[in-house]
């Protein structure tokens, strides 16, 4: 029985994942006229980070945002370190001042699609994404203000509501195929 179980896990596709493969992929390599299938952009990872600044004299603080972190994402995150001392900040550099998570394979695809068809739509007041925001390489980044836009997190049991960052990498040479690309997935960027 744990077999069969642990079969029908290693053969699942997520839907963005399956969307890639059959409509995706093939409208890709006809709108930028790719000559071998491995030249189409994907994703590689999904980057998720979360500065936490009174860490430094609340430890409890830095706990909270990684079990927040590790609900969000669905995988275990870890606590990043000051890479140098800013005296004005009154951090020391190894202090534990963030949390971080990386998804990728399944898990990136899940939680992409979480957060185009759930938690974005759950923003108040939003007019999409921006769409400059691009690093000329071909990765988008993104920040959220509220991470209670995930209903992973329950708003009762939340100390602070806080900001998280999202780093979506790809593979694309430049920043019209990474957009033509997230737009295709359905990320929706303001006009």
């Amino acid at each position: 029985m744990a077999e069969k179980q642990q079969a029908e896990v290693q053969d699942y596709v997520p839907p963005l994942r399956k969307m890639y493969l059959e409509s995706i992929k093939p409208a890709m390599m006809e709108e930028f006229q790719y000559q071998s299938p491995m030249q189409v952009p994907r994703l590689e990872k999904i980057v998720l980070s979360m500065g936490v600044g009174e860490a430094i004299q609340n430890k409890k603080a830095l706990d909270s945002a990684v079990q927040e972190l590790t609900l969000i994402a669905g995988q275990r995150a870890v606590k990043t370190k000051a890479r140098k001392s800013i005296a004005n900040f009154k951090v020391r550099q190894g202090y534990e001042i963030g949390a971080k998570v990386t998804l990728r394979g399944n898990r990136m695809f899940e939680f992409l699609g979480r957060l185009i068809d759930v938690a974005l739509p759950r923003v108040k007041d939003f007019r999409g994404v921006n769409p400059n925001a691009f690093d000329g390489h071909g990765n988008f980044s993104m920040g959220v203000t509220e991470q209670i836009i995930f209903p992973e997190i329950d708003y009762d049991k939340i100390d602070q509501i806080s900001g998280l960052n999202i780093a979506i990498v790809t593979s694309a040479e430049s920043d019209q195929e990474a957009k033509s690309l997230l737009t295709k997935f359905g990320v929706p960027f303001s006009k």
